[in-house]
Formats: C-alpha cells, sequence, structure tokens
C-alpha cells in the first residue's frame, strides 16, 4: 500500500495526471488502459462517472502489480464520496473546492488531498489543513504567470493547473514551475472523437 509520500513522489515522477470522465465503469475502464498503455500512469477517475468507485476498485486491482500506476478520484465534493474512493483503493483524492472534512478524513487515512482553489488565502487554509498539492482550477482563468506570483510567498506548495490545459500550453506551465498538471478534454478528445464516428457508422 502507497503511503502519502510515496504518492506524491509517484504524482510528480508521473508528471500528467488524466482528468478522466465517462458515462459507464466499462468505458472508463478502456479508456483507462489505453491512457497507461500510451504512458500517462497517474488517473483521476472523476466522481462524475457513474459508480465511479467501482471503476476505482477494478483499476486498482487490474494495475496493483504496476507501482507506476496510480488511481485516484475526482471531483470529490464531500468527505462521503472520500470515503467510499478511499476504500476501493483510491491513492489521492481531487476535489473542485477545498472541503475541511474532507481534509481531515484524508489526512486520518494518509491520503494526499488536493482541493481546488483559485486565491492565495484558499491555498494557505489548504496548505494548514494538510494539502501539499493545490489544484488551480479553471487554470485557463488565470494562466501560467499565476504560478510563478504565488510561489514566491508559498514556495512549498505544489500547484497542479487543471482546465484549459492542452500540448499547445503544456511547456509553459512547467516553465512556470508546474510538476502535475491536470489534463483532461485534450487528452481525451479522442477517445470521444472514435465514439462519435462509431455512432455515425451504426445509423
Amino acid at each position: 500500500m502507497l503511503q502519502k509520500a510515496e504518492v506524491l513522489s509517484s504524482l510528480e515522477k508521473n508528471g500528467i495526471v488524466a482528468v478522466l470522465r465517462a458515462e459507464s465503469v466499462n468505458k472508463a475502464i478502456n479508456i483507462s488502459d489505453a491512457l497507461i498503455e500510451g504512458g500517462v500512469k497517474s488517473i483521476e477517475l472523476t466522481f462524475s462517472v457513474p459508480d465511479a468507485d467501482v471503476a476505482i476498485k477494478k483499476l486498482v486491482a487490474k494495475y496493483q502489480n504496476d507501482p507506476e500506476v496510480v488511481i485516484g478520484a475526482g471531483t470529490v465534493l464531500e468527505a462521503y464520496s472520500a470515503h467510499k474512493a478511499i476504500f476501493s483503493g483510491a491513492k489521492f483524492i481531487v476535489s473542485p473546492t477545498f472541503d475541511e472534512e474532507t481534509a481531515g478524513l484524508c489526512n486520518l487515512y494518509e491520503v494526499p488531498y488536493i482541493p481546488g482553489c483559485m486565491s492565495v488565502n484558499e491555498m494557505k487554509t489548504a496548505i494548514k489543513a494538510g494539502s501539499e498539492i493545490v489544484k488551480l482550477f479553471p487554470s485557463n482563468v488565470v494562466g501560467p504567470a499565476f504560478i510563478k506570483d504565488v510561489k514566491a510567498p508559498l514556495p512549498q506548495l505544489e500547484i497542479m493547473p487543471s482546465g484549459g490545459i492542452s500540448l499547445d500550453n503544456l511547456e509553459d506551465w512547467y516553465k512556470a514551475g508546474c510538476r502535475v498538471i491536470g489534463v483532461g478534454g485534450s487528452l481525451l478528445k479522442p477517445a470521444t472523437d472514435f465514439d462519435i464516428k462509431l455512432g455515425s457508422e451504426s445509423r
């Protein structure tokens, strides 16, 4: 079982966290398989996926012998969902906002909690609650320059931008000092296009 420090180290080593949304457990697993095979080893399976905890449990079991693969849960809005995710095997918890009860639960089980923050004050609150990485969301609102400004007073904090990340601006975020970056739509678009193509061919 990965402990908190090991999970954080793996997330930084992998660099990219795939933010995965899908219509079913099977599709979520199939997309995860393709991402992992392609070299994206950190998967944030969002709780907007129906029965997300089931998908997490299956993926964790499937890749339990691959130490590079890290399966986490995203769009976790409260402690109840975090509890379900953790007991399904999720190694990290990501939220669009900060929730104190969720932070406390994650600390109890030594699971990294990555809350969404958009201000220095919110980030300070997250640090005090035990978060070592915060999610800058939606990051396209402020841009990479924001990272340098925030890390001046908070150099100990790792910031994971998420929202509007693509191949066109990925390097800019790395240059700004980010070591973990959340990528969703642009990374998963091929799977969506494939579904659309299949749907049109079946008609």
